[in-house]
């Protein structure tokens, strides 16, 4: 069992006879399937033949684009200075600038044609596909010109991409400053924010503090990495006919806005119980004025809740065993043949990820494991994607892409297995601490998802004006952690700077990432009650539900289990689960 992923299933290395050939065959395949799409566009005849051709062709460069792009981001994930891995992402993006032309075509000569449904009817390579096909016509009154696309595509590389590999750069080669015994030392960003889980209070907040002070050197590259992506995306929303980047996110994430309304209202409803666990954990800590943000992730006791990486491992197996065999046995591959890169580093990217492999029916997850409970967590919520991926690895690969929202509920569906499983093997004083684990996680992904949710928001607004300053950022940020948390968090100890280092405001192509969280919880939740009522049964659906979330909007996915998420009641009763919780941590933390 090693600690750092092996690539070498994808290529042995950017030098790599195999590496070489595919980048060279990318080139090829792409003028290929421009080429034939030039040739196919001119008629509407034999177009079952010609759809069926156009499967196929896009299946294959499908898999190639994918094989590679992983191996490129991948690499830069755990060394974001790696510079033949920089340059070939750079090589591997302007490759792709070409196929914009032809796909741009090809869309639109499927949302042209006639009575498409009898068509697909007559294949089952179609009806397969029937859902990408059908999509590609809903989506097609949003398609410009192909030079418009064109453009965009070419100018996306020096901008939003650009913007975002600046960003991720000057974050992950971010140093913080910290004095010890007398002497001033140099930790990585990540290694920093795993310290707001330390035991002692000093080091939460010397962490905290010096983590803030460390943004000032970055903060005007980061802020204009803000500013350059969010004017991009609103400025290509408008030419495309999107109302606002909030409806692209929901027509992508294949949600109505109904749902997403009905979410959110049961969400704001929920702050006031939320309040009152973060002032019962402030005064258990020993604060007057609500939780000041260091402490948010502070243990509440002594209890020993530390792991090692094989300890972790062990213990994910065993309770995933509760669930199914399955389950156990997948994470138990993901571990011994090396698909996790465990510990920080510098010039690592900071968080977790999974990131499945498709075309080897595999995944890669991506940690900064520090030996805290959280992270056994965390292990838990990648490991629950990549099981995900295994679900799906038998369907064609353009079924194998799933909306945001339900790309946080197997992961979270795991993570509540894991706390639930780990609060019956245990005393009161770590039964208290895993279950303040767990409305903490809770927490972070109802009221700060909330705040981040409502700062996107507004910064979408501002820049419709004009590019915004570091300070407004700023000030955005802590109105909006303001009016989630409310009096649960004390105002003098805020963090003005969540945006600079959180990933997701960064990505042109993901826009309100956010949300998804809440709703992956939720649906998540309310599955896990499903699973309660119905037990053995359950599992097999549930791996259906799964297999299918690549080719089905989500109201569709969710009536597979009888779940309508058009209905506040099922949110709220979701949010009650947590509720009780919090109400038992009441109970339970005034017991001694």
């Amino acid at each position: 069992m090693g600690l750092n992923w092996s690539l070498k299933e994808l290529y042995e290395s950017f030098e790599s006879v195999e590496f070489k050939n595919d980048m060279n065959s990318l080139t090829e395949e792409i003028n290929e399937i421009n080429n034939w799409i030039e040739e196919a566009v001119k008629h509407y005849e034999n177009v079952l033949e010609k759809l069926e051709e156009y499967l196929n062709k896009y299946i294959k460069l499908e898999e190639l684009i994918s094989k590679l792009g992983q191996f490129i981001e991948l690499s830069i994930s755990v060394n974001t200075k790696d510079t033949e891995a920089l340059k070939n992402s750079d090589i591997f993006e302007k490759k792709l600038t070409y196929l914009v032309k032809g796909s741009t075509k090809i869309e639109r000569y499927i949302s042209e044609i006639e009575d498409i449904d009898s068509i697909i009817e007559k294949s089952s390579l179609l009806k397969e596909h029937a859902f990408l096909l059908k999509s590609i016509v809903e989506d097609s009154k949003y398609l410009l010109s192909e030079k418009e696309e064109n453009i965009i595509a070419n100018m996306r590389n020096t901008g939003s991409n650009a913007w975002s590999k600046l960003k991720d750069n000057l974050i992950s080669s971010l140093t913080v400053e910290m004095t010890e015994g007398g002497k001033v030392k140099e930790y990585p960003l990540t290694v920093v924010l795993n310290m707001a889980y330390d035991k002692n209070e000093k080091v939460r907040k010397k962490a905290y503090e010096a983590e803030i002070k460390s943004y000032k050197k970055v903060e005007e590259g980061v802020a204009a990495a803000l500013n350059g992506i969010k004017g991009e995306v609103l400025t290509v929303c408008e030419l495309r006919g999107y109302e606002s980047p909030l409806e692209e996110t929901l027509l992508n994430s294949r949600m109505d806005e109904e749902s997403l309304n009905a979410m959110i209202e049961a969400m704001k409803e929920s702050l006031p119980v939320f309040r009152k666990y973060l002032r019962r954990k402030a005064e258990i800590l020993g604060h007057k004025n609500g939780l000041p943000f260091y402490d948010l992730y502070a243990p509440i006791n002594n209890a020993n809740m530390n792991f090692t990486y094989d300890e972790a491992s062990k213990f994910i197996v065993k309770n995933f065993r509760t669930f199914s065999d399955d389950l156990a046995d997948f994470a138990q591959k993901a571990i011994d043949n090396n698909w996790i890169d465990v510990e920080p580093r510098e010039g690592k990217v900071g968080g977790a990820f999974c990131q499945g492999i498709h075309t080897l029916g595999e995944s890669r997850i991506l940690l900064n494991f520090g030996g805290s409970f959280g992270d056994v967590v965390t292990m838990a919520h990648e490991l629950g994607h990549g099981f995900h991926g295994e679900c799906l690895k038998n369907e064609s690969i353009l079924n194998s892409d799933y909306p945001m929202p339900i790309a946080e509920t197997a992961s979270t569906f795991c993570e509540t297995i894991i706390k639930k499983a780990a609060i019956k093997d245990v005393k009161h004083k770590e039964a208290l601490a895993i279950l303040e684990t767990e409305i903490c996680d809770c927490t972070q992904v109802i009221v700060d998802i909330y705040s981040r949710f409502l700062f996107e928001k507004s910064v979408f607004e501002a820049r419709k004006e004009s590019a915004l300053t570091v300070e407004q950022i700023k000030g955005l940020m802590i109105e909006a952690q303001k009016e989630a948390y409310g009096d649960g968090l004390d105002e003098k100890f805020l963090h003005p700077y969540m945006w600079a280092w959180k990933p997701h405001y960064y990505d042109a192509n993901y826009n309100y990432y956010n949300f998804p969280y809440a709703f992956g919880l939720l649906f998540a939740k309310g599955l896990y009650a499903e699973y309660l009522k119905k037990g053995e049964d359950f599992v097999s659906e549930y791996e259906k539900l799964l297999s299918i979330t690549g080719k089905n909007k989500i109201a569709d996915i969710t009536k597979e289990v009888g779940i309508d998420i058009h209905d506040k009641e099922f949110w709220k009763n979701s949010l009650k689960t947590i509720e009780e919780d919090i109400e038992e941590f009441i109970k339970m933390s005034k017991k001694h």
